[in-house]
């Protein structure tokens, strides 16, 4: 199974845009993807759109790349208020999986409500879990799972009130990486990039794959390039042989 991960330069204030360069950076790997592949967009992407608009664009880039497609998240309103929602569409347009963000952050509390399910679905036997952004940092949702996870996918919109996004960048990689470790997982995330806008804070482009299966330190996380696109193959037998040995050694969680 392959992963695409990407980190377009967005705008809070021209979902055009937005899409075009989805459709740019999506564009750049697709050649890469097929059937058994997944594609992971950021959270929030569309400010304005309706929730049909979104749901024709995540079929769009599902047909274009020939593979699931991960959908991000935009903002709906269901179940008498509004959520922070994403779903998984297949490269045929059915819908996989829906997921709604559980605990939305500091301001964004004010527009959205808490949601009521993260995403869980089966691909090729590969059980994935999909947390929007902040989300991903409270443990318990992922030990709650009613199955263990293999992938872990996380889109994101990153934000920062320092003055570079060097210290997000930093925190979220260590905590990839500990995720990964800890659980057993291969964690992988979409986000915003740096160069992107948003009325008042700053973006800190965060993306990129944690492995815990890898022999070289430096490999532990890859980030994403800003303004572009990283595909991965990512390994269940390496991943697996991870595991029995930490289970042989008593650190393995389930």
């Amino acid at each position: 199974m392959k992963l695409a991960l990407v980190q377009p330069v967005l705008s809070a204030d021209d979902d055009t845009a937005n899409m075009e360069e989805i459709r740019r950076v999506t564009g750049s790997v697709s050649a890469q993807l097929g059937a058994g592949d997944l594609l992971l967009l950021p959270e929030h992407f569309l400010f304005a759109a309706r929730s049909d608009e979104y749901d024709a664009f995540i079929r769009e880039i599902a047909a274009a790349a020939g593979c699931t497609v991960v959908g991000g998240s935009h903002h709906r309103s269901m179940a008498g208020g509004r959520i922070n929602h994403g779903a998984v569409v297949s490269a045929t347009g059915e819908t996989v999986a829906e997921y709604s963000k559980l605990r939305p952050y500091f301001q964004e509390q004010t527009h959205v409500r808490p949601g009521t399910a993260p995403g869980f679905f089966t691909l090729d036997g590969v059980r994935i879990l999909v947390l929007i952004c902040a989300d991903f940092w409270y443990s318990d949702i992922i030990l709650g799972t009613p199955e263990p996870p293999d992938l872990v996918l996380v889109p994101a919109l990153s934000v920062s009130r320092k003055p570079s996004p060097a210290f997000s960048k930093s925190l979220w990689k260590h905590l990839a990486v500990t995720r990964a470790y800890e659980f057993g997982i291969y964690v992988g995330i979409s986000d915003w990039s740096e160069d992107s806008t948003l009325p008042k804070y700053r973006t800190s482009g965060v993306a990129g794959v944690a492995d815990p299966a890898a022999t070289a330190p430096e490999k532990f996380f890859t980030p994403v390039p800003g303004g572009g696109a990283a595909v991965t193959e990512l390994d269940f037998g390496a991943l697996a042989a991870f595991r029995e040995d930490r289970r042989m050694r008593g650190f393995f969680w389930r």
